[in-house]
């Protein structure tokens, strides 16, 4: 995991992924620039021609980003907060992309399953329905349901980085972006070559996956496999996971261009998930997009996403009741970005989007979205940012939500960096939210969006080259929160607005390299929420979240071409005691022959991240990478962290 300020660059294709923010709090507006005036007089101390020069940063390695920007910035430039996990030199060291989440302290995973099986995921306190999920920029969100939304139809090899955005962008990205952004970045193959690996460890898991990629100066194309099974830790709690794709890169005199193609299949024994039922369910998905530069100023990208979900209440007598749901979504956008002087840049971008399900239990179902959105960013002197932003957004019969947004940073020296963001975010309601039926759960026709104004202020300090620390306060007030909730006594959970929310917090994070090779990061984050009396006393979903949680990861080098990782996380969600996760791997990186060992819930600690639903205890898997061909492409110490 990298911190602000350590970012390894991508720069074969610019994506227009846009994610950075920091972490803020204030107990409410007035609190709030309170704060944002205090940041902003410290820097007037300093002498006038001092401002019209350029400060001496401490020489830092740049992680560029491409999520929660206009446009590619090194990390340290960027206005908000992100967090960058590198996953270049990892793929050995974890079994799914959901054991990298894990690193960020303000990611809270709710897995039904191991190897994100089902998997929520939340940001600073929001719901799964709050938080938005791409794939190299595109959007994964599923319009039947939430808990679909990290059912990504791509292998764990063909992932880069993850960046993760930590508060809202919904300026940027429209609908869901309340409480985060996370994305997915592919990689572009730098060589010609051929992986193939198997797995096998308790509870019957086996895993095989494969790799084959060329890699020419203007051409780039990559194909994955990845199988991962297991008979299960408990009855009807089996597992089977199939994930294909096809990532092909190219430049010509038009432009980069990207094509992505994949597909997804995961059943699942689902005996607890959504109540006292020795449940199954069956989820695929199928996606291809294409995105392509056309000059240097202008990109259109179009993408299509089918995803099905079979679903048997019980397994053993699946025609007592079962569901099957088959949704739609297409997404086109067209961006363009204009230079007005040295230091001022111009984006605008046009983005359409079109969602149908056909359910026997929702119905039929059809909603298009239309937006817009500009921004201004200023970076004058090198030392003072300032970007200004707003998004239009329809939908219906015409409905509109108008999203703005502010944010700036200032290099008050060389090592100290101050920042601040406001923002406007909403969240419409899913398919399921609206028209779900069934003896436990109905759903509500009359859901309003949600709406949220978020607040954060923060400082990035680099004491040394090898060290970078950083502190966010942040508030988000909801108002419509959707959750599902009922009153005592009632079997039934409802569909509703719940009235006011307000979540406020903390976020520190440290990073530093020990040596050449090795590194440690640090993170935590407190969570406190309040809500306006309201007439339900018992939510599904709103607050279920964490209020303590702290993380810490090494990563390092070992004699013998060796690599390691160590993960160390302690939890504590509201209302229930604290528990403890420790995750560790090693693999060789080097050689034709890569032998790795991974371990899961070393400690074999019991414990729930969705009520009434047990995770797995410890979890041992021994595998083995074969290079069939190409040349070797490095080890881990070019690809470590540079604070």
């Amino acid at each position: 995991m990298k911190l602000r300020g350590l970012v390894t660059p991508k720069t074969f294709f610019t994506r227009h992924n846009r994610l950075t923010l920091r972490k803020a709090s204030v107990r409410g507006v007035p609190a709030f620039m309170a704060m944002f005036l205090l940041g902003a007089v410290a820097p007037a101390r300093a002498q006038k021609d001092r401002l019209r020069t350029q400060p001496r940063r401490v020489e830092q390695k740049q992680t560029i980003v491409v999520t929660g920007v206009y446009k590619p910035v090194p990390l340290m430039e960027a206005d908000r907060s992100i967090t960058v996990i590198n996953l270049d030199r990892q793929q050995l060291l974890g079994s799914a992309l959901v054991d990298f989440l894990a690193e960020d302290a303000s990611v809270d995973l709710q897995e039904r399953g191991p190897d994100g099986t089902q998997a929520d995921v939340s940001i600073r306190g929001g719901t799964f329905e709050q938080t938005l999920i791409l794939l190299d920029g595109w959007r994964m969100n599923d319009v039947q349901s939430a808990h679909h939304d990290m059912d990504l139809p791509i292998t764990m090899q063909a992932v880069s980085s993850i960046q993760i955005l930590h508060g809202s962008g919904t300026t940027l990205y429209g609908s869901d972006a309340v409480g985060g952004v996370v994305n997915f970045v592919t990689r572009e193959p730098r060589a010609t070559e051929m992986f193939l690996q198997a797995a096998a460890g308790n509870f019957g898991i086996n895993q095989e996956a494969g790799t084959f990629s060329i890699a020419q100066p203007n051409f780039g194309e990559e194909l994955d496999f990845s199988r991962d099974f297991s008979t299960g830790f408990l009855p009807d709690r089996d597992y089977r996971d199939l994930a294909l794709d096809s990532i092909t890169y190219g430049h010509t005199s038009l432009g980069a261009t990207q094509i992505l193609l994949a597909h997804n299949d995961r059943p699942f024994g689902a005996n607890q998930f959504y109540g006292n039922f020795n449940s199954w369910e069956r989820t695929r998905t199928w996606f291809a997009g294409i995105r392509q530069a056309v000059g240097r100023r202008n990109e259109v990208s179009f993408a299509f996403r089918r995803h099905t979900d079979f679903f048997v209440l019980y397994r053993n007598r699946p025609w007592v009741y079962a569901n099957h749901h088959a949704d739609r979504s297409y997404q086109a956008a067209w961006r363009h970005h204009q230079r007005l002087s040295m230091n001022t840049q111009l984006y605008v971008g046009l983005e359409g989007f079109r969602d149908s399900i056909r359910s026997n239990n929702l119905g039929e179902h059809l909603r298009n979205r239309a937006a817009g959105y500009a921004a201004l960013d200023v970076r004058p002197w090198r030392r003072f940012s300032f970007t200004l932003g707003a998004r239009e957004e329809t939908y219906g019969s015409l409905h509109g939500e108008f999203c703005p947004s502010i944010s700036g940073g200032y290099w008050i020296d060389s090592r100290l960096q101050w920042r601040a963001a406001v923002e406007r975010a909403f969240q419409l309601p899913t398919f399921t939210d609206l028209y779900y039926h069934d003896p436990a759960t109905l759903g509500n026709p009359n859901l309003k969006p949600q709406r949220a104004w978020n607040y954060e202020t923060g400082f990035d300090w680099y004491p040394r080259a090898r060290w970078a620390a950083h502190i966010t306060l942040f508030e988000r007030q909801d108002r419509d929160g959707i959750d599902y909730a009922r009153t005592p006594g009632s079997a039934v959970w409802r569909a509703m607005n719940i009235d006011n929310l307000t979540f406020q917090g903390v976020e520190l994070a440290v990073g530093t390299r020990l040596h050449r090779s090795q590194q440690i990061q640090f993170s935590y984050t407190a969570l406190h929420g309040s809500r306006a009396p309201a007439r339900i006393l018992q939510s599904r979903y709103l607050f279920n979240y964490l209020v303590n949680s702290a993380e810490m990861t090494w990563l390092g080098t070992l004699p013998g071409g060796l690599i390691a990782r160590s993960r160390f996380g302690v939890l504590q969600r509201i209302h229930q005691s604290p528990y403890a996760l420790w995750d560790m791997a090693v693999a060789r990186s080097l050689g034709r022959l890569r032998p790795y060992l991974q371990v899961s819930n070393l400690t074999n600690t019991f414990y729930e991240e969705i009520p009434n639903v047990p995770m797995p205890g410890r979890t041992v898997v021994v595998g083995l990478r074969i290079r069939i061909f190409g040349r070797r492409t490095g080890d881990l110490s070019s690809n470590l962290m540079s604070p």
